[in-house]
């Protein structure tokens, strides 16, 4: 089968000037290449972004969770709940650490974590709660979260892998929890070469932690009277008990993560203007249900889920009619973490979530991107409608 229009590789595409910036740095002579100036200016540009003092690049948000799940130290036998509905990445840095994991369901509205979900979940072993902004909503009851969490004093962790440039109430996502966890993968919003991350910790103490954390424990002699001597760096624990990674971002990638940053609002208005319109042009058809976005700025509209609610046909006849008929690839995507054969097999198969099993069985992604050609964006929604109204008929 032809397919016209795939699932985008992409979240955006780089400017000739953002190319040749790159092109500059690797031609430069004696210059770093990791752990350079680079790096620290897109950190310091990506705090003022966000709104925070600090901000630490990493190899990924993967392994900004995994950081995370040091710094509160987790221990085995601690509770983390998690949504069942989201990346399994979410969960993996704390199943590693041994913490016990709890699903919680989601809204049927927004597919974000539901604060009902959570009370159910939270007992005295509770050591924290994962929120994940997923497809770029910020979850409409972040601020009751956060406040259920400080009475329990529980930790709160966001997710912000997809989220960058959505706003609540004039807050980023990230900003409103404990700790902040960024991804700058290929197809995010906005991607440093292909991989990339972030993370910033609201408790100053604990992002002390965070340099040596992810640069293998890097930590200055004491009492150093000579640069050589005695060695160019000691390795210590910044945690007692727990030992360091390697995860830092190359010079290139902070280049890039620094300029496309510059026009993030830019990119961001784009994608709202897509999601928006496709919506609108799609709203008659009340077979599809989209996310609920409860504020304007709310949703930075990273990928474009809907949930089919029609008697008449099921999810996996649209799915079939576009990539036969109209050679448009939809997916489904997040598989319940529950039903995993990694978790399952790890003991974590059990989770009490009917919103969560009702809106995967009946979801579908569409192929959503600004890198997706103006003519068809046009003709994907021209094609839905269609395809539609043949299901409808039927």
């Amino acid at each position: 089968m032809d397919i016209l229009i795939d699932w985008p590789a992409r979240g955006h595409d780089y400017t000739q000037s953002e190319i040749n910036s790159v092109s500059e740095l690797l031609v430069k002579k004696n210059t770093p290449l990791t752990q350079g100036e680079q790096v620290t200016k897109f950190e310091k540009k990506f705090a003022e972004y966000i709104g925070v003092s600090k901000a630490f690049s990493l190899m990924s948000a993967a392994h900004a969770l995994d950081i995370a799940a040091m710094l509160i130290d987790i221990r085995p036998g601690d509770e983390i709940i998690i949504p069942a509905h989201t990346y399994c990445a979410s969960a993996l840095a704390f199943a590693r650490k041994g913490a016990i994991i709890k699903w919680a369901d989601v809204r049927h509205d927004t597919f974000t974590v539901s604060i009902e979900s959570i009370r159910t979940l939270v007992t005295e072993k509770t050591k924290a709660i994962v929120v994940v902004h997923l497809y770029g909503l910020i979850c409409p009851e972040i601020n009751e979260i956060v406040s259920l969490a400080n009475k329990e004093k529980i930790y709160v962790i966001e997710d912000c892998a997809q989220s960058l440039g959505a706003k609540l109430n004039n807050k980023h996502c990230g900003t409103f929890g404990d700790i902040a966890c960024y991804s700058f993968h290929a197809q995010k919003n906005l991607t440093t070469l292909g991989e990339g991350g972030m993370i910033i910790v609201a408790d100053q103490e604990q992002a002390k932690k965070v340099n040596g954390l992810r640069i293998n424990g890097h930590a200055p002699f004491k009492d150093k009277k000579e640069y050589w001597l005695p060695a160019m760096v000691n390795v210590d624990q910044d945690i007692e008990g727990i030992w360091p990674m390697k995860s830092t971002m190359n010079e290139a990638q902070a280049v890039i993560g620094e300029l496309v940053l510059k026009r993030l609002d830019k990119l961001t208005e784009e994608r709202r203007e897509r999601g928006l319109r496709i919506r609108h042009e799609l709203q008659r058809f009340t077979e599809l249900k989209f996310q609920e976005i409860h504020s304007d700025q709310s949703h930075s509209h990273h990928l474009l889920p809907a949930r089919c609610v029609s008697k008449n046909w099921k999810r996996d006849d649209l799915i079939k009619l576009l990539i036969t008929k109209y050679g448009i690839k939809t997916i489904v995507q997040y598989y319940p973490l529950n039903r995993y054969d990694l978790f399952r097999k790890s003991g974590f198969g059990k989770a009490n979530i009917p919103e969560t099993d009702l809106f995967f069985d009946n979801m579908i992604s569409f192929p959503f991107s600004i890198i997706i050609k103006e003519a068809d964006f046009k003709y994907m929604i021209k094609s839905i409608k269609s395809a539609l109204t043949i299901l409808n008929n039927k």
